[in-house]
């Protein structure tokens, strides 16, 4: 596995100056639909330790609440967080976590040995989690140099009134209502969560994060 190649699937850009800032793509990408690789959404925020930062990648959107206790991460599919810290929208940094049918073990922050689509499992593992059940208490680890991590189901928490877009693309609204309604209420993903300390990522000021899933070839 860790001379494996690993392809592109899907990405999910986001810069990170301060706040938190999120993108998001449930579903929209054929490629990917109803597969693993697929990324609903990524966030980075300040961790309440204002020295570390959080990265968040959910993936599998949609799940019903009696589908999530049989949804698993995929053990072919590579999550990979990018981290750009000199502003040149290359990544100068990696954080991977990949599966390995029980747990899941986190590299990085390391130097890729070369940016772009493809990818290979880069220096030791970091940190190791076992996945959280779906219902049961959660599950987190510390693993090397501070690093906190965590795996499994949670409540998809982004908002979007899908109806009401749905509408406006068919011409037969105006835009959304004051309030909305939330398609994405009682849904579930799958989260990977990794809280570093910023002392690891390099750089100064704005950081340029983006995340992957890429598939074992």
């Amino acid at each position: 596995m860790k001379k494996s190649k690993i392809i592109l699937a899907a990405a999910v850009v986001v810069a990170i100056s301060g706040g938190i800032l999120w993108a998001a793509d449930h579903i929209d990408a054929p490629a990917v639909t109803n597969q693993a690789t697929d990324i609903t959404d990524v966030y980075a925020f300040r961790g309440s330790d204002p020295n570390n930062l959080v990265f968040v990648a959910n993936t599998q959107g949609l799940l019903a609440p009696a589908a999530t206790g049989a949804a698993k991460f995929d053990a072919n599919t590579l999550i990979e967080f990018n981290i750009d810290n000199n502003n040149d929208n290359v990544e100068d940094l990696v954080i991977q976590a990949i599966y390995d049918g029980s747990k899941i073990k986190f590299y990085g922050p390391v130097a890729p040995t070369a940016p772009g689509l493809k990818s290979k499992l880069e220096g030791p593992v970091t940190a190791e989690v076992a996945v959280t059940a779906y219902g049961s208490a959660i599950v987190t680890a510390t693993g090397k140099n501070g690093i906190k991590v965590f795996a499994g189901p949670r409540d998809d928490p982004f908002f979007f009134d899908l109806d009401q877009y749905k509408k406006i693309i068919a011409g037969t609204a105006n835009g959304f209502s004051p309030k909305g309604v939330d398609k994405f209420a009682g849904t579930n993903v799958l989260s990977v969560i990794v809280e570093v300390p910023k002392s690891l990522l390099g750089g100064s000021g704005k950081l340029n994060f983006w995340a992957e899933s890429k598939k074992k070839i």
